[in-house]
């Protein structure tokens, strides 16, 4: 139902309802804006913590390993003066970085899926900064205190570095849910897209961190980066918005009629207009979604065992990159850091491209497999190429496109899409939960890939063989939403046939939202469009598949009787 009116201050004192109040479509505030930006920093801090241990590994693998008494007169013997040493190689000390990697990501993936239900029952904000403080805290004793007071101590790593997954799982979840909070499904491909790239843009900075301060010893980017990260926990802690409804954006408990309606409210004074949802309530509070719920949830485990095939690709790049580099070519610790990034830039043109044109075509996996898809001969010439730094450089940037790209998209928009379906009416605290399957079941196949590399690297002495290792990784990431893509590739085929062959013009920009609607929210809707020639059939009947009658608009219906596809009008 559809109204105009005018704000008063007379209600009907015999029902209560909430009344949701929100701003007219692409209106954008300034806690919009703050939002992003406190959101994308933050993020960016976390991973710049992780970047800057994968970023000196080098270092820290010669300092654990033996070295020469070349003093002029030694007064000590070696095994004296290499007592503090954890290891009698640095291959051996690779490995143990390697176990690090994979318990870091496996207590992460945990975390995360605690995270994320966490998220939906507790305040968003006060559970992001808290994982920002304690993550400061942890790194400084991993990298700076140990170093310091030379505590070279295995367990003294291992413990650490597993409550440092532990902490940092706290956030993604929750910015993901507040970005969610603020912003809508129409233009999320290209504004998650745009954000997702807090994660590149944190990988870039901590390269440059460890490449700035590495050259005071290894501890220094780690403590530069707990004091950074304390800083932006203080600042969001008292910036950061969770909610619209924190701010008065949506008003509760107000009374009205008990028919849903959709109310256009014009302003007396300002002439303002605003839309204005109400509905008939009988318990103002919606109950976050459980566990298992969300597991069963159109998509969740298609895409959460998706993304665990290209996280672990995506991962391995971001860990092991700049070791490969030094390795592999003999180049400057600095020199390969700072090519590296590369690969993160490109992952932010893929992820902002990607979500654009999926907004365009209004579908994700139809954008992600051919991605994907392209990315599988580039990881088999990045395999072979020689020792030039252009070359690599440019190969790298186009991998980051067509892996880092699609690995955003999942993580942000799809996850935000999945955690914001219309089954979740009744319960909308949902998305940091879901956004915890996802990100936590894909952080597991990153854990374990972190586990093979150095094995498979040390079995075959060629990294050639990790490389092919991560073209079967790809190859099975699509293989997992290949079902999906079909579907989508049908749906895009069949209305371009049907468009193209009755005259039909396609209107989905216009009626896209209509997707999933029931049969007389859309029907009012169409109607309000000017159109009055409305047909609505079930799909995979033989109605469904005729010519539209000229002047007619089709809707077609699923087994729920909600709209499968955007309406089509014969001209």
């Amino acid at each position: 139902m559809s109204t105009n009116t005018n704000i008063s201050s007379e209600t009907d004192d015999n029902v209560t309802t909430p009344l949701i109040q929100r701003p007219t479509r692409h209106r954008y505030t300034l806690y919009h804006l703050s939002t992003f930006i406190l959101t994308f920093v933050s993020y960016a801090m976390l991973h710049a913590a992780r970047k800057v241990f994968s970023n000196v590994k080098s270092t820290m693998a010669e300092e654990w390993s033996p070295v020469a008494n070349e003093t002029i007169r030694p007064i000590k013997p070696d095994n004296i003066w290499n007592q503090t040493r954890l290891f009698n190689s640095p291959g051996d000390a690779t490995i143990f970085l390697g176990v690090l990697d994979a318990l870091f990501m496996f207590s992460y993936a945990t975390g995360l899926f605690i995270s994320g239900i966490i998220g939906d029952r507790f305040d968003l904000r006060i559970v992001l900064c808290s994982g920002m403080i304690v993550t400061a805290i942890v790194i400084f004793l991993f990298g700076v205190l140990s170093e310091w007071l030379h505590i070279y101590k295995a367990a003294w790593y291992i413990s650490f570095w597993i409550l440092n997954g532990l902490a940092q799982s706290t956030g993604w979840p929750c910015v993901v849910a507040i970005m969610g909070n603020w912003f809508g499904k129409e233009g999320r491909g290209l504004i998650f897209g745009i954000w997702s790239a807090c994660a590149s843009v944190g990988n870039i900075f901590g390269a440059a961190l460890a490449a700035s301060f590495r050259t005071y010893g290894y501890e220094y980017p780690f403590l530069v980066c707990t004091v950074l990260l304390i800083c932006c926990a203080i600042i969001c802690f008292f910036a950061i918005i969770p909610s619209p409804a924190d701010v008065g954006m949506e008003i509760k408990h107000v009374n009205t009629s008990t028919e849903e309606t959709t109310t256009r409210v014009n302003d007396r004074e300002t002439g303002e207009e605003t839309e204005i949802i109400v509905k008939t309530s009988e318990s103002t509070a919606t109950k976050p979604i459980t566990f298992f719920r969300a597991w069963v949830l159109p998509g969740v485990a298609m895409y959460s065992l998706c993304y665990a095939c290209l996280k672990l690709v995506n991962y391995s790049f971001f860990f092991w990159l700049p070791f490969y580099l030094h390795a592999k070519f003999r180049w400057q610790e600095s020199d390969a850091d700072l090519l590296s990034t590369l690969y993160d830039v490109g992952g932010i043109i893929g992820g902002i491209v990607g979500g654009l044109i999926s907004d365009l075509v209004g579908l994700r996996s139809i954008v992600v497999v051919p991605a994907l898809l392209t990315a599988i001969p580039m990881l088999f010439v990045f395999s072979g190429l020689a020792n030039d730094k252009t070359a690599n450089g440019v190969v790298m940037t186009v991998t980051g496109v067509f892996i880092g790209g699609p690995a955003n998209m999942i993580s942000a928009a799809i996850t935000a899409d999945l955690g914001r379906q219309e089954i979740l009416a009744a319960s909308d605290q949902a998305l940091s939960t879901v956004t915890g399957i996802v990100d936590g079941t894909g952080s597991f196949g990153a854990a374990i890939g972190q586990v093979l590399i150095p094995l498979i690297e040390k079995r075959w002495k060629d990294w050639r063989f990790v490389f092919y290792f991560f073209v079967l990784m790809t190859f099975v990431t699509c293989c997992c939403i290949l079902p999906l893509f079909i579907r989508e590739y049908l749906l895009i085929l069949r209305n371009f046939t049907i468009a193209m062959s009755a005259g039909c013009s396609d209107l989905r920009k216009r009626w896209n939202d209509l997707v999933g609607k029931s049969e007389k929210e859309a029907v009012e809707t169409i109607k309000r469009d000017g159109e009055q020639n409305i047909e609505v059939v079930d799909d995979g009947t033989p109605a469904a598949d005729a010519t539209i009658k000229s002047g007619v608009v089709r809707v077609i219906l699923d087994e729920n009787k909600k709209v499968k596809y955007p309406p089509l009008r014969q001209n």
